[in-house]
């Protein structure tokens, strides 16, 4: 590793052509600036020729002046990047569940677009994938359905997300019989999610496993398309409810009590939110709320 002071000394010489203006620039004695570069030019050859009062630079001094340009250049990026308080540009990385996803989604482009330098890195994840994505590093802020026990993650509490029971528009469930009739679409979380809710709104029903199966499908944006073609009926969070385009072919059943999972967000514990995240958590729950209070 090359002394920054030598090279300081030596991009000086080489850009105001001469000792005695490098060293009144630099505070130094004209001595301490020829000794810098006498002991650059002893781990690295020759780098100046010495003609009077000018010099000109050789081959090896050449590069090393771009040498010197690029750590220049390299301290001032650092320098932006730990001070930088511009929270409207640049980069911020979100990983969420699917559900909340497909309704952030749309928000996160609005806000690209009012922005043109920002960019918004967003990735739909299960909780796993996201506690190890933000632990990685890999995204500074995720989204999980269940409370990390994992002292490295802060956690906070971002949102609720109700659950729904959603049968094909035109149906109506009023009693288990109802449900029978129709059948279950499944998804990855769909048997917990219906376990869950089904026992609210039929406490002492017989389970789920004598229901039929109609369906299943991991793809939050695809669940609800066989329940609009009427093959059967789902629970499903009302996030993902709510982005589904064909909402005409679909029905909602109102279950009283509401059974809400709550969304954390989590960030590594250690390191402070950058401007952009706070920003845009601030902007994302702005919109959400307004969301909910239009709904």
């Amino acid at each position: 590793m090359l002394n920054p002071q030598w090279l300081r000394s030596f991009a000086a010489v080489a850009e105001l052509g001469g000792f005695t203006r490098a060293a009144n620039q630099l505070g130094l004695t004209q001595a301490a600036v020829s000794q810098h570069v006498q002991h650059l030019e002893g781990q690295l050859g020759p780098l100046l020729i010495r003609r009077g009062r000018q010099i000109e630079l050789m081959p090896a001094g050449v590069a090393l002046l771009d040498y010197c340009n690029e750590v220049e250049q390299a301290h001032k990026r650092l320098q932006r990047q730990l001070t930088d308080s511009t929270v409207d540009s640049g980069e911020v990385s979100l990983i969420t569940p699917g559900s909340v996803g497909l309704a952030l989604y749309p928000l996160l482009l609005d806000l690209q677009q009012a922005h043109r330098g920002l960019v918004i890195r967003h990735r739909f994840a299960p909780d796993t994938e996201t506690r190890e994505a933000v632990l990685d590093k890999r995204y500074e802020l995720g989204l999980v359905t269940l409370r990390p026990d994992d002292p490295r993650l802060a956690a906070e509490p971002f949102a609720e997300e109700p659950l729904e029971l959603v049968v094909p528009a035109g149906e109506n469930v009023a009693s288990w019989a109802d449900l029978e009739r129709l059948g279950f679409i499944d998804h990855p979380d769909g048997r917990a999610m219906a376990t869950r809710l089904l026992a609210r709104h039929f406490p002492g029903n017989p389970g789920l496993r004598g229901l039929p199966l109609r369906g299943f499908s991991n793809q939050i944006s695809l669940i609800l398309e066989p329940v609009a073609r009427g093959l059967g009926f789902t629970v499903i969070p009302r996030h993902a409810r709510e982005a589904f385009a064909n909402a005409q072919a679909i029905r909602v059943i109102e279950c009283g009590t509401p059974v809400v999972d709550t969304l954390w967000l989590v960030h590594r514990a250690e390191w402070p939110l950058s401007s952009r995240a706070v920003w845009l958590l601030d902007q994302i729950r702005a919109r959400l709320a307004f969301g909910a209070a239009s709904a």
